[in-house]
């Protein structure tokens, strides 16, 4: 195995591992700010009983992310160092800031987590600010890193030598667009998956008020996100036509430039005839979307060789998996929003009714979500390719001529592998439903108080 085959590998497992535990530590604290304060508010035993429970799944998480994030930190090193002495100076910034934000949202994890009974109940919820701010500012810094690895801005030469400003990422519209579209699909993850778990024990004929809840909570947050969402995603997808015209014409495998270019839905790329197959064209799409007009010229493949072109047919699916899953979450949030309209006029409750297909919906959401994101991603890192810094250096320059790295995969792997199952094992048996105390007041709609000195009977 190669140097760069090596590479290329352990990073890509490496970064699909981490990402989906990344996610979890932006959107975890939000949604427990919102529970904890609940509970503060109304005294209501459920909130109390879904914030303890979050809490625990959220510091499993939270090692999980941090160790495999760990991981990666080493690997750039080892796998990229060419990559990382030529251009260490420009996201050497973005990654010290990103380990204060670490550093500060571990700290505060700690007073949380060990802080139930040796802080005041309102001192305990302050303590979630930090963490829940932190983890959001630790993937702004290296979602940061990664769009200036595809719209490399503040380089220039002196003496020879490539010099960087590393605050010039921050002015970049590449960044934030990317950065805004990765917090809200971080958010759309959590939200989803939260809702996923409470339909499931829904339908498995847990209607209690705890699960009702926390199927609330998880479901309006990744529906009530799903039109921004939509919003950023077509400024991203504007940003990449400015910034990396060959990465939007591989997203809609766009081979002839010209005006007048259709939108693609579905179908395969084929390499050799760059043709679509399959695909159902929509006539002028594509123009209109990008400059509102059907004489908008888009910049198609044909203006580069093929050696430095995109791997498009993987690139054009994983685009179309993002769009497909954001379309189905889109839909049911109208379908939601509809529903709701209707039953509050005919003054029904609960506005969206827990039958078997809004359950459905509801799990649905959970991964369609994770899909889109891990989509999306592919579309960021697939479509910057062969480059790694777009236009300036080469994946293959990059990576490491040392031999032997197939140890450093098969490792790197076997950790990942027993990392998961040790999740698995640890969620399910968290897993446990709610308190018994609870689970006693099935049907029961009305709130159950429970003081903050009662925390041991729920705990």
């Amino acid at each position: 195995m190669s140097g760069v085959d090596a590479a290329r590998i352990e990073t890509a497992f490496s970064l699909s591992f981490h990402i989906l535990f990344a996610v979890f530590g932006v959107g975890m604290p939000w949604l427990l700010l919102y529970t904890e304060g609940r509970w503060l508010k109304t005294g209501d035993a459920s909130w109390y009983a879904l914030t303890r429970k979050w809490a625990r799944v959220g510091a499993v998480l939270f090692a999980i992310g941090a160790v495999s994030g760990t991981v990666l930190s080493f690997e750039f090193g080892l796998l990229w160092p060419t990559f990382m002495a030529t251009y260490g100076g420009a996201i050497g910034l973005l990654f010290t800031l990103e380990a204060f934000a670490f550093f500060l949202e571990a700290i505060f994890m700690g007073l949380y987590l060990y802080g139930w009974k040796r802080l005041t109940p309102r001192a305990h919820w302050l303590t979630l600010w930090p963490i829940a701010i932190s983890g959001t500012l630790s993937t702004l810094f290296i979602v940061f890193a990664n769009s200036w690895m595809n719209d490399p801005v503040g380089i220039g030469v002196s003496h020879g030598r490539i010099t960087a400003d590393p605050l010039a990422i921050f002015r970049s519209s590449a960044g934030w667009s990317e950065v805004t579209h990765m917090f809200v699909a971080a958010m759309m993850c959590t939200g989803g998956a939260v809702a996923a778990v409470y339909a499931c024990g829904m339908l498995r004929g847990r209607r209690d008020r705890y699960h009702r809840l926390g199927l609330n909570v998880g479901l309006w947050t990744v529906l009530g996100l799903t039109p921004v969402q939509m919003f950023l995603g077509d400024w991203s997808a504007r940003v990449v036509a400015t910034t990396q015209p060959l990465k939007l014409a591989s997203m809609e495998g766009v081979y002839q430039t010209g005006t007048h270019v259709p939108l693609t839905i579905g179908g395969f790329y084929d390499q050799h005839t760059h043709k679509m197959i399959l695909g159902i064209p929509v006539p002028d799409g594509l123009s209109m979307l990008l400059g509102y007009s059907p004489n908008t010229k888009v910049t198609g493949l044909d203006t580069t060789t093929v050696a430095d072109t995109p791997p498009v047919a993987v690139v054009h699916l994983a685009f179309d998996s993002m769009v497909g899953c954001g379309m189905l979450v889109f839909a049911i949030a109208g379908l939601a929003a509809l529903t709701w309209w209707q039953r509050r006029r005919k003054g029904l409750s609960p506005r969206i009714p827990h039958t078997k297909f809004w359950l459905w919906a509801a799990i649905l959401t959970g991964p369609a979500s994770a899909v889109a994101m891990l989509g999306g991603w592919e579309v960021t890192e697939g479509g910057r390719q062969p480059w790694i810094v777009y236009g300036r250096m080469l994946v293959a320059d990059a990576a490491s001529k040392s031999g032997g790295l197939g140890w450093s995969v098969v490792v790197t792997i076997l950790i990942y592998v027993g990392l998961a199952v040790a999740l698995l094992l640890i969620l399910r048996k968290l897993a446990t439903g709610a308190p018994p105390e609870l689970a006693a007041a099935d049907g029961e709609d009305e709130p159950k108080p429970v003081a903050p000195q009662a925390e041991e009977v729920l705990a």
